[in-house]
């Protein structure tokens, strides 16, 4: 059984060493590496297994602006998916800064930094399977390719532009064809800044970018064969 670690990986070939070498453990056993308690129902726990990852693997970001493993520039994403190896749910992406949008070009973009290297971690995610006894798959290191980030940053900059120009409210979870705007927020009272249509400042509800379902399962089936 792999030993928790202790410090930052020096590379990435020795992050995906270390995430290879978790492949085939259930959580439950990844949970009693880390001495942590396994909860009955991720629903109520929702960060709890890209923490778990964090840990083991030696994540180092201290902000949610910047890739998890600053020195590699490499972004930690757990994927809950099937027993086929299909996605489960959209993928939290980042926060978006809503005041700021009207002066953020894609290269400088929050997703942008974030998607540019990715470590993607597939978990079993099915519901009907108790969480300590979810198997761990095989780690991918990703990075776009030309095609995937066209279709990345050709969403970004609907969105963007929308949110730029005042229309975060009009912005629905439709939008977009692999990057979607929703709100991110711990309750329905939480409230960020943001410009209105008239161009002056708004209280809205946080908002985040994720990733659809139909952009990881691209991602999988390019790198992995998939059974059918």
């Amino acid at each position: 059984m792999p030993r928790v670690a202790t410090t930052a990986p020096e590379s990435a070939e020795e992050l995906l060493s270390r995430a290879h070498a978790l492949a085939g453990l259930t959580l439950g056993a990844l949970a009693r590496q880390l001495e942590l308690p396994v909860p009955p129902d991720l629903r109520r726990a929702k960060g709890w297994v890209g923490s778990a990852f964090e840990a083991v693997l030696g994540a180092t970001a201290s902000s949610r602006a910047q890739p998890d493993f600053e020195q590699l520039g490499i972004e930690l994403k757990t994927l809950p998916v099937t027993l086929q190896g299909m996605p489960l749910e959209t993928t939290f992406v980042c926060t978006i800064p809503l005041a700021a949008m009207a002066d953020v070009e894609w290269e400088q973009s929050r997703v942008f930094r974030k998607l540019r290297r990715v470590l993607w971690v597939p978990v079993q995610g099915d519901r009907e399977v108790p969480v300590e006894q979810r198997r761990i798959g095989t780690a991918l290191l990703w990075s776009p390719s030309p095609e995937e980030e066209r279709d990345l940053r050709f969403d970004w900059e609907e969105l963007a532009g929308m949110i730029g120009a005042g229309r975060v409210e009009d912005i629905t979870g439709h939008l977009g064809r692999y990057l979607q705007v929703r709100p991110k927020a711990a309750d329905s009272h939480a409230r960020r800044r943001g410009t209105g249509a008239d161009g002056a400042m708004i209280s809205t509800l946080p908002r985040g970018f994720y990733l659809r379902t139909q952009f990881t399962a691209r991602i999988l089936s390019r790198h992995f064969a998939l059974p059918h």
